[in-house]
């Protein structure tokens, strides 16, 4: 599946026209199996896709909100935020969102407020971007109060992002996290445990 322009910074590898493989990692930022996955692939796996295949895999994290987890939508918020602002660092800020992750389960949010978390989540995408905290917060801040017209669902200013990429990844019955996904079809043999090895040696088999 494609890649709208501004979720660009999605894609990891395989800009050239001559990419024929797709693999599409469903994600979420307060899962610990995806953090699992997320890290073998960033710290292990990308060196060998960048020098090996790179001309014909490209690789697209989805990020995938897991309701059941309040502050998934929020994460994922601040993902869309960077990638609004910063699209190659997106990865970067994907990293250090997924170190923090624990910071962001629910016992950890329960008793701050919504904005707070925000601010939390810009302090990361700062730390970790180079970006300004306040250009970050400015995308996810929410209002306190009602609009001129008097209406108090207003969503903050990626809300219209995020909703573009749950209309995506519901076109694909994607449910739980991590989901892969080659060249269109949910790859089951592909678990969060992938050691480096395996992920290589599946590489080698599938990506011809």
């Amino acid at each position: 599946m494609s890649v709208a322009p501004k979720f660009v910074g999605q894609k990891f590898a395989g800009f050239t026209p001559k990419a024929v493989h797709t693999l599409e990692i469903y994600l979420d930022y307060v899962c610990p199996y995806s953090k699992k996955m997320f890290n073998t692939l960033y710290t292990s796996v990308f060196d060998t896709i960048r020098s090996k295949y790179s001309d014909n895999l490209q690789i697209i994290f989805r990020q995938q909100i897991q309701p059941w987890h309040p502050s998934s939508t929020l994460t994922h918020e601040a993902g869309a935020a960077v990638l609004r602002l910063a699209p190659d660092k997106f990865y970067d800020f994907s990293q250090a969102l997924f170190a923090a992750q624990d910071d962001f389960f629910d016992v950890n949010v329960v008793n701050e407020t919504r904005n707070n978390t925000y601010k939390r989540l810009a302090k990361v995408a700062a730390a970790s971007t180079g970006l300004k905290e306040s250009e970050v917060y400015g995308l996810l801040e929410i209002p306190d109060k009602p609009s001129p017209e008097g209406w108090l669902n207003l969503g903050n200013k990626v809300t219209d992002d995020v909703k573009v990429m749950v209309k995506t990844n519901r076109m694909t019955g994607v449910h739980v996290t991590p989901t892969v996904v080659f060249n269109g079809v949910v790859e089951n043999s592909i678990s969060s445990s992938f050691s480096k090895e395996q992920w290589e040696e599946w590489l080698a088999k599938n990506i011809v």
